[in-house]
């Protein structure tokens, strides 16, 4: 026999984890006590947020499914936000509450919440634990489901007597076979056959990588495809690094904060195929101007994302690595010279060029070019949200690395933890040789949302590199602002903010402040020298442009 909260721990295990993210209480106490005998790693963060955007950043990085525990009420409730950008960016987690005793559940005791009722808009799917004896079945679907189809958060709650309850050895169990939940892998043959019709009748087409290329593992392919096809490509924000950055087909990124080649190509197309990509209303204003001029085929596992924002001409539901595999074997087409010519010419001719150097500020455009151009090809790169997103999503070049960032929700904060689970990640698959670089790019308003995982990185031993882009300012709402409230300024500025340097020394971490261009590459050297923690505070211009 053994106790609920043991076989979570045997559960964990017999999934391969290695790591989970959290916080204890007493709810989940006594699983807690099991995982302290176990051979699975805990990494306690500073707050609950931050367990579930640290286990999207080792999810990211590692391939597997990210796990993150919290205690009832406010501890589940704290998880919320990274529940629901996990959830948007279509990250596998599994999400571990503790919960008050079942007898005492709807009579609002001391920290309850309904966290399954609460975090249902967010989750695949969501389990209450209501007997010990189904701990097994539920922990191995639980897997099943975040990892599968389109990869998403799923919530386990568990009452704290379930988890002293006893129930018999779990023993391994047999693949999940959950019915109503069979996600098709393969895209349909006829849709398929039509999509390679009609990039055979096609005259300037594009494709459009988004963050469902990195779920289905399809970064190969997909080079594979447009290579095979001559084929231009742009991508959203989260499909980033889906062809390298420099690679003569990328475009790069389409959007209200994309580039000029990108936007024009898609807006000149006559054929675009959707890869994994949903388009919102950041990657394309008005898709439906795009759909009354161009024919869309669109791939996705998920048949709730196909038509969502644009028309589909032509839907595929399947796996993209499987039906881009396919598109290989089945078109044998090249696209028009001409067309490749006409916008590969654009990207050269609207290559970023540099703004002049402000005197005692660094310019954050020059600075992004330069950390990608030293950091080694396989190089993560965290960014936050707001300005320093956009700086690092159109100047930070991808080679074999990954760009990592919120995407959908747009949460700030998210950079500094993802990078403590993203180098989690890294070190745990780094047998000998170098670990994987990985830097948090954030500005001064996202750092203080989660300047308190300075602790978790020092206890953790983890070189994690942070950038602070210092403007003073919350530099977006303020170009708003000035765009489009008569410039009235309103709650923008962050007066009263710590000296980072400081802050960072006092946790023992190295530090370096800079104010000007010339100092960037030295500033950077000195960063990368070691896989030791650094945090390099950039002073940029406050009124300096997204774009």
């Amino acid at each position: 026999m053994m106790t609920g909260a043991a076989a979570m721990v045997k559960c964990l295990e017999e999934q391969h984890v290695k790591t989970v993210f959290g916080y204890p209480g007493a709810a989940i106490c006594p699983f807690y006590d099991a995982l302290a005998t176990g051979s699975v790693h805990h990494v306690l963060v500073r707050t609950e947020q931050n367990a579930a955007h640290a286990a999207s950043g080792y999810a990211r990085v590692s391939g597997e499914v990210g796990v993150c525990i919290a205690t009832s009420g406010p501890g589940a409730t704290n998880l919320l936000t990274g529940i629901a950008s996990a959830y948007m960016d279509s990250i596998p987690l599994v999400v571990i509450t503790g919960q008050v005793r079942s007898d005492l559940l709807g009579r609002d005791v001391f920290q309850e919440a309904d966290i399954t009722g609460a975090a249902a808009p967010f989750t695949k799917h969501s389990y209450i634990v209501k007997k010990t004896a189904d701990i097994p079945r539920i922990f191995r679907e639980a897997f099943y489901i975040a990892a599968s189809g389109r990869p998403g958060p799923v919530l386990i709650d568990v009452p704290m007597d379930m988890q002293q309850r006893t129930l018999p050895d779990a023993t391994p169990g047999e693949a999940p076979d959950i019915i109503g939940y069979k996600p098709r892998t393969q895209g349909h043959p006829l849709q398929i056959k039509k999509a390679a019709e009609a990039l055979r009748a096609c005259s300037r087409p594009v494709l459009c990588a988004g963050g469902g290329v990195f779920s289905a593992e399809a970064q190969g392919p997909l080079r594979a495809f447009v290579e095979k096809c001559n084929l231009p490509v742009i991508c959203t924000m989260m499909g980033i690094g889906a062809l390298p950055s420099a690679h003569p087909l990328n475009m790069g990124m389409l959007g209200s904060h994309g580039c000029i080649p990108a936007n024009k190509a898609i807006r000149d197309a006559d054929l675009v195929i959707l890869a994994g990509a949903r388009v919102g209303d950041r990657a394309m204003a008005a898709p439906g101007q795009v759909a009354s001029r161009a024919k869309i085929i669109h791939i996705d596992i998920d048949p709730a994302e196909i038509g969502k924002n644009m028309p589909a001409h032509i839907p595929i539901v399947g796996d993209l690595n499987s039906v881009l595999t396919t598109l290989i074997e089945k078109v044998d087409w090249q696209a028009p010279p001409e067309w490749v010519e006409r916008v590969t010419d654009r990207k050269k001719r609207y290559a970023a060029k540099q703004i002049p150097d402000t005197e005692g500020f660094v310019e954050p455009k020059r600075f992004m070019r330069t950390l990608s151009e030293k950091v080694r090809p396989d190089a993560v790169l965290c960014a936050d949200v707001g300005q320093n997103q956009i700086w690092s999503a159109n100047h930070f070049a991808i080679r074999e690395g990954r760009f990592l960032t919120s995407g959908g929700m747009g949460t700030m904060g998210y950079s500094i933890p993802c990078a403590v689970g993203a180098k989690k990640a890294a070190v745990e698959s780094t047998a000998s040789g170098e670990c994987r670089q990985v830097i948090a790019v954030c500005g001064d308003g996202s750092f203080q949302m989660s300047m308190m995982e300075l602790g978790t990185i020092c206890q953790e031993q983890l070189g994690v590199k942070i950038v602070v882009m210092r403007n003073t300012r919350l530099g977006m709402v303020r170009e708003l602002q000035d765009n489009h409230y008569k410039g009235v300024h309103s709650a923008v500025y962050l007066d009263g903010s710590p000296d980072f340097t400081t802050l960072a020394a006092a946790y023992g971490i190295r530090t370096r402040r800079i104010t000007s261009s010339e100092e960037i590459d030295g500033a950077i050297d000195e960063m990368l020298a070691d896989d030791r923690p650094f945090l390099l505070v950039c002073e940029v211009w406050p009124d300096y442009p997204s774009l």
